[in-house]
């Protein structure tokens, strides 16, 4: 049923340890690496990585609804980033690796005001939530080397996940509830 697919954007610091998390779910039909939020069509990884482009790097999902809401989407989102680090995430820094969700409606836009409300509320984190809610751009998808990098590059990929101190953070912020 193509009609019951929705695409969902976030960007959440390096792309290739954002994909993993959410490919892995039910209802999940795809998972693509990719730039957006900048002014420059079809830029390169080397151009993004500049951070002269306005792009961040993403994740664009493709997903059905009845299967994975957008509302689980979002929840598995903040558990994969620090929303209180402005700078980038983790080991990379800069404008490119920043955080945000990128609504496609206003649908979704309600549902991310919202959760981030909840997490705002829920005293997870004692710095401010930053990572903004914007409208969706253009959606350029990265380089195929990219796509799918953890299963491309197992050994590199889990090196990279836990040496830029992501994989810490989770555990330490979200211990098992990241796995839901």
């Amino acid at each position: 049923m193509e009609e019951k697919h929705q695409v969902a954007t976030f960007a959440g610091g390096c792309f290739w340890c954002m994909v993993k998390p959410f490919d892995e779910q039910p209802g999940i039909i795809s998972v693509l690496s990719g730039y957006t939020g900048g002014t420059v069509e079809n830029p390169t990884y080397q151009q993004v990585c500049t951070d002269t482009t306005g792009h961040y790097e993403a994740v664009q999902i493709t997903y059905n609804p009845d299967i994975f809401p957008y509302e689980k989407l979002v929840e598995l989102f903040w558990q994969q980033i620090d929303p209180t680090d402005a700078g980038g995430q983790f080991y990379d820094r800069g404008q490119s690796y920043q955080t945000a969700i990128f609504y496609h409606n206003e649908t979704q836009k309600r549902i991310a005001e919202e959760s981030k409300q909840r997490l705002r509320e829920s005293g997870r984190f004692s710095k401010p939530i930053v990572t903004p809610i914007l409208p969706a751009q253009t959606f350029y998808p990265a380089e195929e080397y990219h796509q799918h990098y953890y299963k491309k590059n197992r050994a590199h990929y889990q090196s990279y996940h836990v040496g830029s101190g992501r994989a810490g953070f989770i555990e330490r912020n979200w211990g098992d509830e990241h796995a839901k």
